[in-house]
Parts: structure tokens; C-alpha cells; sequence
């Protein structure tokens, strides 16, 4: 496991202030340099956008290649911004790029886990997922992968009839805020450990135990997901559960150059201290072996020619 490096430098963030956080402030523009790579990250505060602002560092430290990360909605957005050529690089939970149908897409690599977590307040008496009906959820924003993989679990656990969850879509920073003003009754999203929009000592809350619906998840819809512990402790005072797992992929448009890609898989190769979210709680992937694992989405001709190249 090696060290967790701090959160955005000084001069990530400078670079994104000086850039709209929309992709339609970004444009597409045929005339950018091809060293000039647009990455579709997600929410300021998640682990998309944390681990795009490292990146975005380490590749400027290697002159591999100038990455620019812009804030979306998570994982749907990401493939959205990708096929319109609005990005030539994006972060997307697994499932959600299994789920793809738009046009080609290739990876760069497998990088870290994501934690689908559903939370509810500390003093709540909602125990399990079962206890929901009749409830108010926040899924995720509209956008995000959390907001699929939220629908499925529900539909896992017999909750998935009209009216049985009244559901709204927030983002993270918002369903916190609601979630603390009681306003909704439980919280669903995709994230590192701890999520920082929910590691607010003034607002304890607690997390739902899934370990009884993987086995379902991964019997409709594949290994995309799997059982992962979460310590206890993670938020405030709570035990620790069994949740779901989804590996994050760091996608390439196929256009982009093979040498581009290729000096972009050799900053996750030859960086990789210097990529570790704070949220990176548990397992942690780049590595030679991890990074090729995936699965139905082939690697960008760049990203395995160097794999190739480094490690036969």
C-alpha cells in the first residue's frame, strides 16, 4: 500500500479556476494540442474529482501530457462527454461502462474501487435496506453512475414497485445537506472512504449494511460488483459493514494518439505513489496486474502497447 498523497496542489487548483467547470464552457476544439487531454472527472469533493486533480499533477511533473479535469455529474456524464468529443479522457464506475451504448470507448486502465454506500442519520431507526419502504432516498445526481446502481440495488432488495421508495436526485454535497436537515431519510452514492461531503462530525450518520444483496447484484448484472468490508469507525461511531464494490476505469476516446495514451499509462505505472486519494480507504489498484483487469472493455492500443512494452 503506498502513501496517500494530499488533495489538489495549489496549482491544480488554480488551473481549474481558471477554466469553466462546465463541459460546455470547455467546448470541443479541433486546434487543441494533441498533448492537451480534457478529463470528464465528477462532483468537486468525490473521488473521481480528487484522483483527476493528482493525475493532472503527476502528468504535468512527467511533461507526459497537460490533463484537464472539468467538473460533471459522475460516470453517465463522463461516457456522455466522451462520445461528444466534449473529453478526451474520463473516470466512470465499471457497470456504468458495461452499460455504455453509444460509441466505442477503450480503457487506460483500472484504478481504484469505488464504495457504494447508503447512509442514513446515526440516530436513525432504519437498519437495513429493507427498512427504506416508504422512505425518502436520495439516489445520486442525475448523471452519475450512483444513480443506476442505486435503482438496481432497490430492485434487489423488493423495493423497486411504484411508491415503494420515494426517490430524489441529489448530488453528494446536496443529500449530505438533506440528509442532515431530515429532510430525507437515506442517502445513496458511490465514493471513496471517507467521502468527505459526509465525514461531518456534526452530522454523524451511519451505514447500511449490503453483504445481503451482492450475491443478487452479482448474479443479474456481473462481476462488475463485488463484497467489500468498510472499517468500522470510518464516520464517527458506526461498525463495520460489508458493501459494494465497483472498480473505477479511466477511459480514452480511441482517437486519441497511442503515444498520448501510452505516455499517460506509463504516469499510472511510474506515479502511482503520487495517485492515492485520501478517500483510499482499502483496496488500492495501480498496479501492472490491476490495471489491465478490464474485463469486456478493451485497452486503448496505447495503454497496451506500454503495458506490453514494461511487462510482456
Amino acid at each position: 500500500m503506498t502513501r496517500p498523497a494530499a488533495s489538489f496542489s495549489r496549482r491544480t487548483v488554480l488551473r481549474a479556476g481558471l477554466l469553466s467547470v462546465t463541459a460546455a464552457g470547455l467546448g470541443a476544439c479541433a486546434s487543441d494540442p494533441p498533448t492537451r487531454l480534457r478529463l470528464a472527472a465528477g462532483e468537486v469533493g468525490g473521488f473521481f474529482w480528487e484522483f483527476a486533480g493528482l493525475l493532472s499533477d503527476a502528468a504535468a511533473d512527467t511533461d507526459a501530457a497537460q490533463i484537464v479535469p472539468f467538473t460533471t455529474a459522475g460516470s453517465v456524464d463522463n461516457l456522455e462527454a466522451l462520445d461528444s468529443r466534449r473529453a478526451e479522457l474520463g473516470l466512470t464506475l465499471m457497470d456504468a461502462a458495461y452499460s455504455h451504448s453509444g460509441v466505442d470507448i477503450a480503457a487506460v486502465g483500472v484504478v481504484y474501487e469505488n464504495y457504494f454506500q447508503v447512509a442514513v442519520r446515526a440516530d436513525s431507526d432504519i437498519e437495513n435496506v429493507g427498512d427504506l419502504r416508504g422512505r425518502t432516498v436520495s439516489i445520486g445526481a442525475p448523471g452519475s453512475g450512483a444513480t443506476e446502481v442505486s435503482q438496481r440495488l432497490l430492485r434487489a432488495a423488493g423495493l423497486s414497485e411504484p411508491g415503494a421508495v420515494e426517490q430524489v436526485q441529489l448530488s453528494m454535497s446536496a443529500a449530505a445537506d438533506a440528509l442532515a436537515r431530515d429532510e430525507v431519510d437515506a442517502v445513496m452514492w458511490a465514493g471513496g472512504l471517507p467521502t468527505p461531503a459526509f465525514a461531518n462530525p456534526r452530522s454523524p450518520i451511519r451505514l447500511l449494511d449490503l453483504g445481503a444483496v451482492v450475491a443478487d447484484l452479482r448474479r443479474e448484472f456481473g462481476t462488475a460488483y463485488e463484497a467489500v468490508p468498510v472499517p468500522s469507525n470510518v464516520y464517527g461511531e458506526h461498525p463495520a459493514v460489508t458493501t459494494v464494490g465497483i472498480p473505477n476505469i479511466l477511459l480514452a476516446h480511441p482517437d486519441v494518439p497511442d503515444r498520448v495514451v501510452a505516455a499517460v499509462a506509463r504516469v499510472l505505472l511510474d506515479q502511482s505513489s503520487a495517485l492515492v486519494p485520501q478517500q483510499a480507504i482499502g483496496s488500492q489498484f495501480l498496479d501492472a496486474r490491476s490495471l489491465v483487469m478490464t474485463g469486456s472493455i478493451p485497452l486503448h492500443p496505447g495503454a497496451e502497447e506500454e503495458y506490453r512494452r514494461r511487462h510482456g
